[in-house]
């Protein structure tokens, strides 16, 4: 991992990818629902713990495969898979993935757990690995938590500018931006795949 490996185009595209499926914006009422319950969030607690999380699963996660006998293209097809029912999950409202991770506080569950760092984003994450280099990832990683800091922070005046209507719009079109990359993942890794076996 170098300096010299940071590319503007790899840095927008996995940027894009990690705001779609952390999906920070479209979490506001979720959120707000929490706070209301009188259930208290720290924004600076859950924003860190998920950085700290995701930048470990980034690079711990290829131990992790390898401990299984799995490589990296062959994971990257398997979370193009989890990307594109994301994708379905997000364009036409149909509840997927279900939030049922253990109760607990709620900057931590169910905020961190499942809400940012969820199954989703930790496929990405390996998913984006095989496309990418690995800084690329890390400032895109960087730059979504400050943004996810930043919802956290502001939840009532974030929900005020974005309103239901443009909430629901930005969720559609990244959705639709989803199904894309899931697709390009898909088609790249599975001809790579294909090749070892030729």
């Amino acid at each position: 991992m170098s300096f010299s490996d940071i590319s503007i185009q790899e840095l927008a595209s996995a940027f894009m990818v990690l705001f779609a499926v952390i999906d920070i914006t479209g979490a506001v009422p979720i959120i707000n629902d929490i706070q209301n319950n009188g259930r208290k969030i720290s924004a600076i607690k859950a924003a860190l713990a998920s950085y700290i999380l995701l930048v470990a699963f980034l690079f711990a996660g290829d131990g992790l495969l390898n401990l299984f006998n799995v490589d990296i293209s062959s994971f990257a097809v398997a979370g193009s898979l989890v990307i594109f029912v994301l994708a379905v999950e997000m364009i036409f409202g149909i509840p997927i993935f279900k939030n049922d991770g253990p109760s607990g506080t709620a900057s931590i569950v169910p905020l961190v757990f499942p809400l940012i760092v969820g199954a989703g984003t930790l496929t990405t994450l390996l998913a984006l690995r095989a496309e990418y280099h690995t800084i690329n990832i890390i400032i895109a990683l960087t730059l979504n938590i400050i943004i996810v800091y930043f919802v956290l922070k502001n939840v009532s005046l974030i929900e005020k500018v974005f309103g239901k209507g443009g909430a629901y719009i930005l969720r559609k079109f990244l959705g639709i931006i989803l199904l894309a990359i899931s697709v390009k993942l898909f088609t790249s890794n599975l001809a790579s795949l294909i090749d070892i076996f030729k």
